[in-house]
């Protein structure tokens, strides 16, 4: 039997270890670093508890922390559950204190990512629940940042806090600002870490637990699309003037003045591949925008050991990636390219949409990759609609083929006439956001922006929906063209691609090694 390790999810064999596009040796050195953060998290229980009592304004009797075994482990954080004791006014019976994961979010090299990834979370819940009160999120009681700054919703607040709490929102009124209902203040414990104090969603599932059993149910389905519909463009409805993410600040006010935080951002970092995109750039253009993706997934090229497999095959991703480039222009709206930009929520995928039994949308969480995009990115249905076997997979958009893309045209077809019809109720009659995502389907915009957003799987969704839109190339002819066009990635493009390639058997060999080592 074929040796295999373990992951934060399972395990790999070495064959499918050198097969796997990503960084395997970086994933394999989770189990052991979730195992280290586990064990500080355990032994800091009395300060949580005593956190948890500040922002809950509970005393420590009337609740407890999960034991390790009820924790939950996502691909960014860490939630351990609280369980409140009945009857303690305007709380239910279960919340979470949920920490942000220092070896996933990058903050190895490149400090400070995990702060910034809660402050844009946490900003993302007040601006929501201040602009678009009907989109369903956990109620959000307390946050932290490392650094020794929390805030409390004032709600939870005692009597003298929200006194003061009502003085600095009256100066912050008088100098035109709007301070939202959380109080400010400063914590003993846990100064290194950041973290939120949320709500427990009990209303409802997760949607990819019933996914499969259900996708097929027409009823069902309209559920969903409506409610998906209804939140997309109650999210929109207010139009933002930069591309960028909301943050929040140690006074507590929120402003849209980080960088478009989404989750390749930090996944690239986490790899110590540079993104070339400080904190504080925002776009007022989404051209420069469009130039930084393209730019990281260049980036990826030059920092992922394992991103070039061979010879051969560094030329297709290079010259794919060239192509695009020069097709950017044709795939864009000029028109729009200075806003007014979107708000929209990028990590929209089946786990974070809990539904009750009819499929209606109950909660929404996970936050934290929420940000303004220009409206041809934010205007598109999720890419898992059709297949009951793309749930959360990251590179599912690419298993769009053959029958699986025709029946993602049919969805999409439906999903779009639901949004028409959403947006006609709550906009009078208007047409504009769905003509966009008309649009965006019927010129290849939709597969794209998929494309750019998913670096892993740019090769195949240029090959299969983009470049056939141009021309079509056997086999040869492609070989050919690719010959032509790799020079013109960058200077040294042949170079590039033979280090890369020695890079790759360095890769293995450390693959190899770390299984023998392990047998």
């Amino acid at each position: 039997m074929e040796k295999s390790l373990p992951l934060l999810q399972g395990t790999i064999t070495l064959e499918d270890a050198l097969r796997d596009d990503e960084n395997v040796i970086q994933k394999l050195q989770y189990p052991e670093r979730r195992a280290i953060f586990y064990v500080y998290l355990y032994r800091r229980r009395a300060h949580i508890s005593k956190l948890v009592s500040r922002h809950l304004n509970l005393p420590l009797t009337s609740f407890r922390l999960g034991q390790i075994k009820e924790w939950v482990h996502g691909s960014f954080n860490v939630c351990i559950p609280i369980h409140i004791k009945p009857s303690q006014p305007g709380l239910p019976e279960k919340a979470i204190i949920r920490f942000a994961l220092p070896y996933k979010t990058g903050d190895e090299h490149f400090f400070g990512n995990a702060d910034e990834k809660v402050r844009c979370e946490a900003a993302t819940y007040l601006w929501l629940q201040q602009n678009c009160p009907d989109v369903p999120i956990p109620r959000l009681y307390g946050f932290g940042f490392p650094g020794s700054r929390s805030f409390t919703a004032v709600t939870h607040e005692r009597f003298y806090n929200r006194v003061r709490w009502l003085f600095q929102r009256f100066m912050a009124w008088l100098f035109g600002e709007n301070l939202p209902h959380y109080f400010s203040h400063r914590r003993k414990h846990l100064k290194e870490v950041a973290y939120l104090v949320i709500e427990h969603v009990a209303e409802g599932r997760a949607l990819s637990e019933t996914w499969q059993e259900h996708h097929d149910d027409p009823i069902r389905r309209a559920g969903l699309f409506k409610d998906l519909s209804r939140i997309m463009l109650s999210i929109a409805k207010i139009p933002q003037p930069r591309i960028g993410s909301w943050t929040i600040d140690n006074r507590g006010m929120i402003t849209l003045i980080n960088r478009p935080l989404t989750v390749r951002l930090h996944q690239f970092e986490n790899q110590n591949i540079p993104t070339d995109v400080p904190r504080n750039r925002t776009y007022g253009s989404a051209d420069g925008y469009y130039s930084d993706i393209l730019a990281y997934h260049n980036y990826r090229m030059r920092y992922q050991p394992n991103s070039i497999h061979s010879v051969s095959d560094g030329v297709d991703q290079l010259a794919a990636l060239t192509t695009m480039r020069t097709l950017q222009p044709l795939f864009t709206d000029r028109k729009a390219r200075e806003g007014p930009f979107v708000m929209t929520l990028t990590d929209l995928h089946q786990s974070n949409i809990f539904v009750d039994d009819d499929w209606r949308i109950t909660r929404l969480i996970d936050l934290e990759w929420a940000c303004s995009r220009p409206p041809e990115m934010a205007f598109n249905p999720p890419y898992w609609l059709s297949s009951p076997r793309i749930v959360d997979s990251a590179r599912g958009v690419e298993e769009l083929l053959g029958e699986e893309q025709e029946s993602y045209a049919r969805r999409h077809s439906e999903f779009t006439a639901m949004f028409s019809a959403q947006e006609k109720a709550l906009y009078s009659g208007s047409k504009d956001r769905t003509n966009i995502l008309r649009k965006s389907w019927e010129s290849g915009t939709f597969w794209y922006m998929q494309a750019l957003d998913c670096p892993s799987a740019l090769y195949a969704i240029f090959m299969f929906h983009i470049q056939p839109r141009f021309t079509n190339l056997d086999d040869s002819a492609l070989d050919q063209f690719n010959q032509v066009v790799v020079p013109y990635w960058d200077r040294g493009a042949e170079q590039f691609i033979a280090e890369k390639v020695r890079q790759q058997w360095e890769y293995e060999e450390q693959l190899r090694e770390l299984f023998d080592t392990a047998a």
